[in-house]
């Protein structure tokens, strides 16, 4: 089944009848899972989760503002006359990030490149012949290196995330391992995709200025307009129904997250980019974070046939999903996202697209720019 409108794919993210079912065992502890806590259940979601969420609360998250905008100052600093955005801007900022969190040594950043995109690759349900054993070897590879920087971190702790994270005992080794691979492609390579999509839209409809005078509605509107995400999977862990239709245990539903956000009943207008609808005045983001509001939380009028009325506060988007799967750098992927199209556009008020249509990475969940060559004066 495949879902596609806002309300059905709302529903279904905050229906606990639909999760990710049964996986396969780590092969080194065939009682523990081999996976992140992005495709478990409870109760072992929430016990993950919980263990590494506490690096991400809003407050921990606005202590890196300073680093984020001083990696951001240098890279665009770095640029020349004509820059490819994606490799010189966009991927650099978040990659550079989120390896100082974790602790990862400054001289293996570009170690990283091949092995998250072939794992971002890994997320598409269908892969191309071959897809497989490539993804398999660079998740083997990926493993190797963060065991031997996790010992290494048990010995000579430091000020990072990986040092805080051996110090739990409630993590096995597999368990660890899982949420280091999470935490750097998820980590990095949505935000890369937000950053580069932003300026692509905002280049596009001759807004970049926006950017600079208010970044928080222009990252709302490129998150909902375009987002990183496009689609997500769940499947029925007992009979459900959604949208009137029964579904027996087992049923698997695709959400079309960038379908949901362009449909019509929960945003006037929706194939026009304006951020405009996600004015401070009628939008705070704030209300939609897992640490201050419950986002599985039903909104009053949401099935109110008023809310298309372009005077109304906008619908929430779905580019972070909802319920307890809501994606655990929101905070940080607006941070950052809002830091670099505001610098960006105070830098280069008169960027220009070199290419009118970029080309596009080959993958389907996740929708992100191969190249994004601009003239940034």
């Amino acid at each position: 089944m495949v879902a596609t409108s806002h309300e059905h794919v709302s529903a279904m993210l905050r229906d606990p009848r639909f999760g990710h079912g049964a996986v396969p065992a780590d092969p080194d502890d065939p009682d523990k899972p081999r996976v992140s806590f992005l495709r478990l259940d409870p109760p072992d979601h929430t016990r993950l989760r919980a263990l590494v969420s506490r690096a991400f609360t809003p407050r921990m998250v606005e202590r890196l503002r300073p680093r984020v905008e001083a990696i951001t100052a240098e890279l665009i600093g770095a640029m020349g006359e004509e820059a490819d955005l994606v490799a010189e801007f966009a991927y650099p900022l978040p990659v550079l990030v989120i390896t100082e969190m974790l602790g990862v040594p400054p001289e293996d950043y570009e170690r990283f490149r091949g092995w998250s995109e072939t794992l971002a690759r890994s997320l598409d349900p269908m892969l191309p012949s071959g897809q497989a054993d490539t993804t398999e070897r660079a998740s083997l590879e990926f493993r190797a290196y963060f065991r031997e920087l996790l010992a290494e971190r048990r010995v000579r702790p430091g000020e990072d995330l990986l040092s805080a994270l051996v110090q739990v005992e409630e993590l096995t080794e597999a368990e660890l391992l899982a949420t280091c691979v999470l935490l750097l492609v998820a980590g990095h390579e949505t935000t890369v995709n937000l950053i580069a999509n932003g300026v692509l839209n905002l280049a596009r409809h001759g807004m970049l200025h926006l950017a600079a005078d208010d970044p928080r509605p222009v990252v709302e509107e490129v998150l909902r307009y375009d987002p990183p995400v496009q689609l997500t999977a769940r499947t029925a862990l007992r009979e459900a129904e959604l949208g009137g239709t029964a579904l027996p245990a087992g049923t698997a539903v695709m959400a079309l997250v960038g379908a949901a956000n362009r449909d019509p009943a929960a945003f006037p207008d929706p194939d026009r980019f304006d951020p405009g609808r996600f004015d401070p005045g009628r939008f705070d983001p704030g209300r939609f974070d897992p640490g201050r509001v419950d986002p599985g939380r039903v909104d009053p009028g949401r099935s109110d046939p008023g809310r298309s009325d372009p005077g109304r506060a906008p619908e929430r988007h779905l580019a972070f999903g909802l319920g307890i799967h809501f994606c655990l750098g929101a905070t940080l992927a607006r941070m950052e996202g809002e830091i670099a199209l505001r610098a960006l556009a105070e830098a280069a008020p008169e960027l220009k697209l070199v290419e009118e249509a970029p080309p596009y990475k080959e993958n389907v969940v996740l929708r992100g720019l191969a190249r994004l060559q601009v003239r940034l004066s």
